[in-house]
């Protein structure tokens, strides 16, 4: 008699608003034997600019079963003395750098040690957030520069990988999301009366709910909170 292997859930970044809401939901809907959650204060911690302790963190995760499902729920849209840039007066190398490292390349990195990782069979879906305003079509109000080129280059880490995911896995998903406005410490200081934010309960539900309805001709793409595709 064999028996199923166990499957794992995962969330990087889930000591954000986000993915703390996303380890919960995940936690209680009981579909899977273990569901992980790494951020920079957890137990097995990663550091998005130390690919060490990505590889570490997936290591330890894929020790718990079988992969099934991992989100990264890291970005950074400002720190203490940054904002985005409304205008190209602002450009700074040191930001530049520093918004590279956290929203494009540390995600990327995860994607080296994660994907692999991933069962070759069966359905395995790596999810990453991005943000609307990484569309190059889609922007039509400028500003925010760092923050817009560097989700556009994460856009195109996730489409490039996914190609090559489905060589290796082809019923496995490579996605970015959009997870809409949501009400965290990240997007607190964009907040606008006219533009009510979602609780980041709301908006864990509403993404694994696309997660959930994703076909593997859809691996590669860029949707919303709502299941729509965004531009490129």
């Amino acid at each position: 008699m064999t028996t199923e292997p166990r499957s794992c859930a995962v969330v990087f970044g889930a000591t954000g608003g986000i993915g703390t809401a996303l380890v919960a939901t995940l936690q209680s809907s009981g579909r899977y034997d273990s569901v992980l959650a790494f951020g920079r204060r957890t137990p097995v911690s990663i550091d998005l600019t130390d690919e060490a302790s990505l590889e570490r963190a997936v290591v330890h995760a894929a020790g718990h079963g079988e992969i099934r499902l991992a989100i990264d729920a890291t970005g950074m849209l400002h720190t203490g003395d940054y904002r985005p840039e409304k205008s190209w007066r602002e450009l700074d190398a040191g930001h530049l750098v520093e918004s590279f490292a956290i929203n494009a390349i540390g995600p990327a990195l995860l994607m080296k040690h994660l994907l692999p990782a991933l069962p070759r069979s069966g359905r395995a879906v790596f999810a990453t957030l991005s943000a609307r305003v990484g569309s190059i079509g889609d922007n039509r109000l400028g500003g925010w520069y760092g923050y817009r080129a560097a989700k556009a280059a994460l856009n195109q880490f996730v489409h490039t990988a996914a190609i090559e995911l489905a060589r290796r896995a082809p019923e496995a998903i490579c996605v970015a999301l959009h997870p809409g406005s949501v009400a965290t410490p990240l997007s607190a200081p964009f907040a606008r009366p006219d533009h009510p934010a979602q609780t980041p309960a709301e908006a864990a539900a509403q993404l694994l709910a696309v997660v959930d309805g994703l076909a593997p001709d859809q691996s590669g793409g860029f949707v919303d909170w709502r299941g729509e595709t965004i531009p490129w």
